[in-house]
């Protein structure tokens, strides 16, 4: 029993360290532990993604079973990291992307508001540059958000509440005191008001939309605010049952059956309402990519659909789906060109990215997808199309194909993602945690991002692609990068990360592709030097489907529908003849 006896204060340590992590003696504790540790620092520090990931792939390869008690701990370090501000900072504009239903500015408490949202607008009847003292309320408490604002901005006090009287309706407002960081460094404050306002003209816009009557308008405006049937029965003068008869009337015209999604249908309609009108995301590059303005259905169970449209809005349809990077753009030229073949080229922003919302908890990605994206064409009134599909939207461009049998005339898969592999490779370490730990896939992932939006988004994303070197020559074109990082901002922009979008995607990876409609051509474009998708397991996967061809493109990698952008054109001009 040598080495055996260890001293009392070695012992309770030990048992102080085994009831923080969970996990008890075994051959592997302490590497479970140490990887525990890991998991909590990457929460407190993104930049820790690196060496946690090397860790867990050593796991993987040692011990590939589950483990009940590391999903617990994961979960809770993704919950922290969660809390952790995250995303773009630096500009107005970045700050208030994602604040749509209630009012909100940003000022360093002197002279003037530096920036608003459209709630805002609307509810205090201010605009940027407006100085403090046009904000409806009385002249006191005018000086002393003012002086609090100064006050938060320099950190010299925390997030305030603060209750002021409005002059325009004797209102009491609740606004939120927030420190932030200003664009050209200066210390500012983000005002919020705790109420979500009500848009100019939104009222009228229901009534001529659904037909409902004022009184039934009045009844939706007072849902939005929270209020109980009961106190809108009151405030109305009316009882509690008249209210309830209207509301059912509501629900008929507005094709809703219940309270809950009638108010979902009601707040989408709200924030494309107060979205910003300019609502096109940036073009990296200067003027090198024309600013597009993503345009927005509400589908039937209430849920929000974005897509883009480039190309000549009279040519033949093509519906572009961008993969789980978001790859959204073309380059420069090869837009021009879409336009200049007649191409119409449509963007569906996948569920979970941009603004579009996530499909339903127990939705299936691929056929949800491909509902999403039918209804679209169903809204869009297209009666044939071609579909580029990149990397994993492989999947939902064949279920497409299952379910709506005539709208598709043909598939050009670039760069396929083959969702397996070693755990060496990105593809297979992502199938395999996903098999093994959800929860450590949601972790890496939900850190991936962040680490993105506080480094080199480039970066990242070409890390993602495998790294090849083909890819990084190819980013040195700036149309090329226009084109990723603009797209790009679907999945990771001002006030958006998909990472909860591609998580579950990768989850549901290793579901079996649906069957191919042998009527559907399938053309696969692959790169020579594709690191994660090697030509040779693309044949293999092309074998296994009815009539698909595969077409190697010598000395590119996983960027080559940016790069090979004339090639790409060319096979879907020809899926379109075909």
């Amino acid at each position: 029993m040598e080495g055996a006896w260890r001293p009392c204060h070695e012992r309770r340590r030990d048992r102080r360290r085994r009831r923080m992590t969970g996990l008890w003696e075994s051959e592997s504790g302490e590497a479970e532990a140490a990887l525990v540790h890991l998991a909590y620092e990457l929460a407190l520090d993104p930049q820790r993604l690196p060496d946690f990931a090397r860790h867990w792939q050593q796991r993987l390869q040692r011990e590939p079973d589950p483990v009940p008690e590391l999903e617990r701990h994961f979960a809770r370090a993704a919950r922290i990291l969660g809390r952790l501000p995250c995303g773009e900072t630096g500009s107005a504009e970045a700050v208030l992307a994602g604040i749509l239903r209630v009012p909100a500015f940003l000022s360093d408490g002197v002279v003037r508001i530096a920036a608003c949202n459209r709630a805002a607008e609307s509810a205090f009847r201010i605009a940027a540059g407006a100085p403090l003292a046009a904000l409806p309320f009385e002249p006191a408490d005018v000086v002393a958000l003012s002086s609090t604002i100064r006050r938060v901005a320099r950190r010299a006090e925390p997030a305030r509440n603060l209750r002021l009287r409005s002059t325009a309706t004797g209102a009491t407002a609740v606004l939120r005191v927030s420190p932030v960081e200003g664009t050209e460094g200066r210390a500012r404050a983000l005002v919020l008001a705790t109420e979500p306002v009500w848009p100019d003209g939104f009222g009228g816009f229901l009534q001529g939309t659904f037909a409902l009557t004022p009184a039934e308008t009045d009844i939706v405006h007072g849902l939005t605010l929270g209020l109980p049937l009961r106190e809108i029965a009151t405030l109305r003068g009316r009882s509690v049952e008249t209210v309830r008869t209207q509301l059912r009337s509501i629900q008929q015209k507005t094709d809703t059956h219940s309270q809950p999604e009638l108010l979902r249908l009601v707040l989408g309609l709200m924030d494309l309402a107060l979205a910003p009108p300019e609502g096109a995301l940036p073009a990296p590059g200067g003027r090198l990519l024309e600013a597009l303005v993503p345009q927005a259905m509400m589908l039937p169970e209430g849920r929000r659909l974005e897509w883009l449209e480039f190309g000549d809005p009279s040519g033949t349809p093509v519906l572009h789906l961008h993969g789980e990077l978001s790859l959204a753009r073309w380059a420069p030229a090869a837009e021009r060109a879409a336009r200049a073949r007649s191409l119409r080229v449509i963007v569906p922003i996948r569920a979970g990215y941009g603004r579009s919302d996530a499909l339903p908890a127990g939705a299936g990605i691929a056929e949800g997808g491909a509902l999403d994206i039918a209804a679209l064409a169903e809204h869009l009134d297209l009666p044939r199309a071609a579909v580029l599909a990149l990397g994993s939207d492989l999947a939902a461009a064949r279920m497409l194909a299952l379910l709506r049998p005539g709208l598709v005339a043909g598939i050009l898969v670039c760069a396929a993602d083959l969702g397996g592999g070693p755990v060496t490779r990105w593809p297979g370490f992502l199938a395999e945690t996903a098999r093994c730990s959800p929860e450590a896939l949601a972790l890496m992932v939900q850190a991936a991002f962040s680490l993105a939006a506080r480094r080199d988004r480039e970066e990242c994303l070409l890390s993602a692609c495998g790294g090849a070197v083909a890819d990084r020559l190819v980013l040195r074109g700036s149309g090329v990068r226009a084109a990723l990082i603009a797209g790009s901002a679907f999945a990771l922009g001002p006030g958006i990360s998909a990472h909860a979008a591609f998580a579950r995607n990768r989850l549901e990876a290793g579901r079996a592709l649906p069957p191919h409609p042998p009527q559907v051509p399938i053309r696969f474009l692959q790169g020579e030097l594709d690191p994660l998708a090697p030509p040779a397991e693309v044949h293999r996967l092309a074998a296994t489907l009815a009539g698909a061809e595969v077409e190697t493109l010598s000395g590119s990698a996983r960027l080559l529908f940016l790069e090979r952008w004339e090639v790409v054109i060319d096979r879907l001009c020809g899926i379109i003849a075909h």
